[in-house]
């Protein structure tokens, strides 16, 4: 038997070089196991950060759900440059604004131009349960223990759907990532695992940033970090509500309304699209 997801298309984008697949599977009846994912992830010029998988929506007025993979199989509840580029591919048919069905809560998008793109992220989640955080603890400064040698001794912390770490450094660009970011991933302190942000406050407006990702690792680019890291920069009187936020694969702006809704707004590539080799899933179940 054929497996339902061979020869099925599969977009490949990016957001400011966040590695992005977009796989549509509305009307399709199939889901997507994380093997399957991982599967994908390995074929030629199809490796991914985040794939988005579109699945049909629930409610009568959403575009889509969406179902997030992060490279090693794992699922994600939020993904904003992944979003993006979800805006991108579904407006192709014309449409300039979607809503869509995420496991974090409903997400609304904009077309601001033929490649730039406004996701309404929601409303950021700062109580320690809600990160969540393995004990209580004031969000906006919260101790690291045990510590971890290279990094300082408190971040703040934040949810946009995913738990988020923000460290607050003079330099961004001497952190050593590739040691530093699995050690806070899977730092006790976060049960469900962490995105490790490394943040330099350059101006009240400006902020230069690294992350690690959960469940993908070092990445060009990361929407969910960025919203998370202006808020608590913003919180503990750093920047203002709005700021430039450098990546390395390119800058967001961040928008922390007073209605709490985050805001993020950038631009995305699409790069090409192609169809999913029936090898790929040999001797996986149909």
């Amino acid at each position: 038997m054929t497996h339902p997801l061979a020869n099925r298309p599969i977009l490949r984008m990016n957001g400011i070089g966040n590695e992005i697949l977009v796989l549509d599977l509305r009307g399709a009846g199939v889901a997507v196991a994380p093997a399957e994912a991982r599967a994908i992830g390995r074929a030629k010029g199809l490796h991914f950060d985040q794939m988005m998988v579109l699945c049909d929506a629930r409610a009568a007025n959403a575009d889509a759900a969406m179902q997030i993979f992060n490279i090693d199989g794992s699922l994600s509840a939020a993904c904003g440059n992944g979003t993006r580029c979800v805006a991108y591919a579904l407006g192709r048919s014309g449409k300039d604004t979607l809503l869509l069905e995420t496991d974090a809560g409903p997400v609304r998008t904009a077309r601001e131009s033929d490649t730039v793109y406004t996701v309404d992220m929601g409303v950021p989640r700062l109580d320690w349960r809600d990160v969540p955080l393995a004990q209580e603890a004031d969000t906006r400064d919260v101790a690291l223990v045990p510590p971890v040698a290279g990094v300082p001794a408190h971040f703040a912390a934040a949810s946009m759907g995913n738990p988020h770490a923000v460290f607050f450094v003079a330099d961004a660009g001497a952190v050593d990532l590739e040691r530093l970011g699995p050690l806070i991933e899977c730092h006790p302190l976060f049960p469900q695992r962490a995105n490790a942000s490394f943040a330099q406050i350059v101006s009240r407006d400006d902020i230069r940033l690294r992350v690690w990702e959960r469940g993908t690792g070092a990445t060009k680019a990361c929407g969910s970090a960025a919203c998370a890291v202006l808020v608590c920069a913003a919180r503990a009187g750093l920047t203002e509500r709005r700021a430039r936020v450098r990546l390395p694969g390119g800058d967001l702006t961040i928008f922390w309304r007073d209605d709490d809704h985050v805001l993020m707004t950038g631009p995305v590539e699409f790069e090409f699209e192609t169809r999913l080799d029936p090898a790929l899933f040999e001797g996986a179940p149909a």
